[in-house]
């Protein structure tokens, strides 16, 4: 991983852990300790699911930029595909409130979203590659005299 991805991988995963936190002792106090495991399962996800895509995204741009679109595409697709499958299978499970699990998804998402947002637009990075010298040194101008 570069270290310009770990640098967006930690501004948003600090802020999504810490609204999780946050949106834990909100379903504790709304819901319960169903509703609190909701919200700690719903930061669980949105994390791992988060981090996943830029793990992916790093890997891939150091093939090419096609294989970096290409990984934020297929990352994307999983997310979702796996948030569907989540929803199906723990449809009917009692053990957590499904309610702060769902409104603790949501606002997690838009907090990595925002944090990564936040990080990109205050990072200073270079997006123009210098030309590499020619491995025999640079070469002096040439002389134009008459």
């Amino acid at each position: 991983m570069q270290p310009s991805d770990a640098r967006i991988l930690r501004g948003a995963a600090i802020p999504s852990a810490l609204a999780g936190a946050v949106a834990i002792v909100a379903g504790l106090l709304l819901g319960g300790a169903k509703g609190a495991l909701g919200a700690a399962i719903a930061t669980v996800v949105v994390i791992a699911f988060f981090s996943i895509s830029v793990v992916a995204v790093s890997y891939a741009s150091k093939i090419s930029a096609q294989m970096m679109f290409a990984a934020a595409v297929f990352s994307y697709i999983f997310k979702i595909l796996g948030m569907f499958v989540l929803i199906s299978v723990f449809e009917d499970v009692t053990a957590w409130n499904n309610k702060a699990f769902a409104w603790a998804v949501i606002a997690l998402t838009l907090v990595w979203i925002s944090a990564e947002i936040r990080h990109t637009l205050t990072t200073k990075t270079l997006y123009i590659d210098e030309p590499a010298e020619p491995a025999d040194g640079p070469k002096a101008p040439a002389d134009r005299s008459p």
